[in-house]
């Protein structure tokens, strides 16, 4: 018997970088460092700021994709602290790559931009967070990211 998952919209996440910082030729490649400026979530059971305590450490490949590597502190409206766990892959042609670090907001069907998301949290209210996959489908924007995420069920 074959189970196919459900999907259920969880919130959309707007956060704004720092300017990057990068490790060129490094052992692994380039690492580029995304530190949060700034951000808010919304959704149908939270609303809050993305603190400005973590970010994304990216993986640049030899062939040009990156790996995503997310952590990011949440606040709720309603005091609670929910730490944000991503891995992902950011696709782009070189062209499309180029024009994004130029900060050029570029339409997210011309790249591939997924999360796998876990999330922590102590708060009794958003426990099912903490017991549950969930996905993020992204888009750069010229100073940052939006991310729309869902649970998988």
């Amino acid at each position: 018997m074959t189970q196919t998952p459900s999907v259920e919209f969880l919130m959309r996440i707007a956060v704004e970088f720092e300017a990057p910082l990068a490790i060129v030729d490094g052992p692994l490649w380039t690492r580029r460092i995304l530190q949060v400026a700034s951000g808010r979530f919304d959704g149908p059971m939270l609303q809050g700021s993305v603190l400005p305590a973590g970010g994304d450490w990216v993986l640049v490949r030899r062939d040009g994709s990156a790996e995503l590597d997310i952590r990011f502190a949440l606040k709720t409206a309603a005091d609670e602290l929910v730490l944000l766990r991503g891995t992902g892959l950011f696709i782009a042609s070189d062209a499309i790559a180029t024009r994004i670090r130029r900060g050029e907001n570029v339409a997210p069907d011309d790249y591939y931009f997924r999360t796998s998301i876990l999330f922590e949290t102590g708060s009794t209210r958003l426990r099912l967070l903490n017991r549950a996959l969930h996905v993020g489908v992204g888009q750069r924007t010229a100073a940052g990211m939006i991310t729309d995420v869902f649970t998988i069920l």
